[in-house]
């Protein structure tokens, strides 16, 4: 006799699953181009763009969230 709650064979993760983590890659993908860029032509010169709040705290915010939507679609049920 068969447990009412046994899903059937198949994929592991439900499409749910799949939009959660496709939000995820495309907000890793987004903090990643945040952080991106800030490079001076001359390797001497000091640029303090770098330093800016978009590369500083907005993009690593952006990718952690990326990583925790991930972690979220895959603990999902």
């Amino acid at each position: 006799m068969k447990d009412s709650t046994e899903r059937p064979s198949g994929f592991a993760f439900q499409k749910s699953n799949y939009q959660w983590l496709i939000a995820g890659i495309g907000l890793l993908i987004i903090g990643y181009i945040l952080m991106s860029g800030g490079a001076t032509e001359d390797p001497t010169a000091f640029n303090p763009e770098i330093f800016s709040f978009r590369r500083i705290t907005l993009a690593p915010i952006v990718v952690l969230g990326g990583y925790g939507t991930i972690f979220y679609a895959i603990l999902k049920r």
